[in-house]
């Protein structure tokens, strides 16, 4: 039986391949949705400190676009990725963190508001 932590790492590891391996341009676009998702966290509170409100929400929106065979899934994905990671209830957890950095790390910087 495979176990969370096990499904959540070959996820992350897909996921920061896809950015690795991508161009500039699709990087852009993975990042514009990662900031989106970003953003909606804001937006929606958490459940007595539990994420699963906002978990939800990102996988929503992470299907609908994978289903259309948007590369934007992907940040959708990283950012349902970080928002679980955190309650640090995951086998090695602290490495699940380093490397959703790294791929976030790889996203160029949202744009700056202008005022």
């Amino acid at each position: 039986m495979r176990d969370e932590t096990e499904d959540l790492a070959e996820t992350l590891i897909y996921t920061l391949g896809v950015i690795v391996n991508s161009s500039d341009d699709v990087r852009r676009r993975i990042a514009a949705a990662y900031h989106e998702a970003q953003q909606l966290a804001a937006g929606i509170d958490l459940d007595n400190g539990d994420a699963r409100p906002r978990i939800v929400a990102y996988l929503k929106r992470f299907n609908a676009l994978e289903y259309a065979g948007n590369i934007e899934a992907d940040g959708w994905m990283l950012t349902a990725l970080q928002e679980r990671i955190p309650e640090q209830n995951l086998q090695d957890w602290r490495k699940l963190r380093s490397v959703a950095k790294k791929a976030v790390d790889l996203l160029p910087p949202p744009p700056k508001a202008l005022h």
